[in-house]
């Protein structure tokens, strides 16, 4: 009996109608708050990822810039490149198999 008089309050029934209207019907709802909360969670972690690769890549470059020897065996891993006197052989990767070996 003494809830029946608490839904006839008219503040009580704004209220939880305010309560439903943001918790599901709103644009910004409850759940659209829970994706995007995610969606940022996922985003924060490549951002950190990305940062580290970027901190990677200007050490490397740094390294190339002030390192000759640095950056001769860049050169020779990356590029093949080679010396005048030099002759360079390219032997493959055990690990790599064709389509045909996986037949």
């Amino acid at each position: 009996m003494n809830i029946i008089k608490v839904f006839r309050n008219k503040y009580v029934i704004v209220l939880i109608a305010f309560t439903i209207l943001m918790l599901f019907i709103d644009h910004n709802d409850i759940f659209v708050q829970l994706d995007r909360r995610k969606q940022l969670d996922a985003l924060l972690a490549s951002k950190q990822f990305y940062e580290k690769q970027i901190e990677q890549t200007r050490k490397n470059l740094s390294d190339l810039q002030n390192n000759s020897a640095a950056l001769e065996k860049y050169a020779r891993e990356k590029f093949y490149l080679k010396k005048d006197n030099e002759d360079l052989f390219v032997v493959p990767q055990q690990n790599q198999k064709t389509s045909a070996d996986k037949q």
